[in-house]
């Protein structure tokens, strides 16, 4: 896995997120131990993505920065 830092810019239903990373737009999710934790995102948080391997449109957000 790649971790990459971007920017949210847009909260999707479903608990999906649209961040920015390099001019281009991935669709994420947040990672489970954050959400034990309750870590809330608003729209220009910067945060770090973990791309997958197979599909670089999608990835996992790890942490809030």
């Amino acid at each position: 896995m790649t971790k990459v830092e971007g920017v949210v810019r847009e909260q999707a239903p479903g608990g999906l997120y649209e961040v920015e990373v390099d001019a281009r737009r991935i669709t994420a999710h947040v990672a489970t131990g954050a959400e034990r934790n309750f870590v809330r995102l608003l729209v220009g948080d910067r945060v770090a993505v973990e791309l997958t391997a197979r599909d670089r449109t999608r990835g996992r957000i790890v942490k809030r920065l």
